[in-house]
């Protein structure tokens, strides 16, 4: 995303002679609760190309080509994009679910200019504010975060998985784990030298104890992939792919830090 951001937009300007900031704002991850604020956000997105004016009118937003709504409606094909997730929340057989997928997003239209679906999902699920207000005036408490699209309840486990996880980097941390505890540790393991598992290779135990060591330091410590792709010196999309291979490796085996 960064390179889309900086990279892109820099090429984009001096291509067409124009200055500043190609897109709105930056790129953000919101957690989502599933079924009805996953399909909000569906609505939200799929509706802004009618929106910002870019097709005249709903039946044209049908065939646009940048945008997955044309997809769910098999207009055009995107191998990566999952479509039969959306369509399974409306329904089971093929030719109703399309109709009130169609039916869900033109509703959106009748509801006019709708804020942006930026997390802190609960607040708009109370009818907004004032709906916030009338709660806490009854004395009920509820939770809602900025990061998260979700209810009350979901908010909190989210909350306090996060927090589990920040309490176990750093109770790690307090113990020595760094890097290079994890490549000794990995290395006993998997009986290979702490310089193996940092050098070029495709032998089946240096990979299976580099991808430990990433998994390991990405979901344990907090590493960032950038930082271990230079000490490894491997790309930083090959040790997100380690780091999966890594979390079934450490299933399988039953290891622990």
């Amino acid at each position: 995303m960064r390179r889309l951001l900086t990279g892109y937009a820099v090429r984009f300007n001096h291509r067409h002679g124009r200055h500043g900031k190609l897109f709105q704002n930056r790129y953000k991850s919101i957690l989502c609760q599933e079924d009805p604020y996953l399909l909000e956000l569906v609505r939200y997105i799929h509706l802004n190309p009618l929106r910002a004016g870019l097709v005249k009118d709903f039946d044209q937003l049908g065939p646009y080509r940048f945008s997955g709504h044309s997809v769910i409606l098999e207009k055009r094909k995107n191998d990566w994009q999952d479509v039969d997730y959306v369509l399974s929340c409306f329904a089971q057989r093929r030719k109703a679910v399309k109709k009130r997928y169609l039916d869900y997003i033109h509703q959106g239209i009748e509801m006019g200019k709708r804020p942006e679906p930026v997390g802190g999902g609960l607040i708009r699920s109370l009818g907004g504010w004032s709906g916030v207000k009338n709660i806490r005036k009854a004395g009920i408490r509820v939770k809602g975060d900025e990061r998260i699209l979700g209810d009350s309840g979901y908010v909190l486990d989210v909350l306090k998985e996060t927090g589990e996880w920040f309490e176990r980097k750093y109770e790690l941390r307090a113990r020595g784990y760094n890097l290079d505890a994890l490549s000794r540790k990995v290395s006993e393991i998997f009986h290979v030298t702490p310089e193996e598992i940092f050098s070029p290779g495709k032998y089946k135990k240096r990979v299976q104890a580099r991808s430990v060591l990433c998994y390991w330091a990405v979901r344990g410590l907090g590493e960032t992939a950038s930082n271990i792709a230079k000490k490894i010196g491997i790309s930083q999309p090959a040790v997100s792919l380690s780091v999966e291979r890594g979390g079934r490796i450490v299933k399988e085996m039953g290891l622990h830090l």
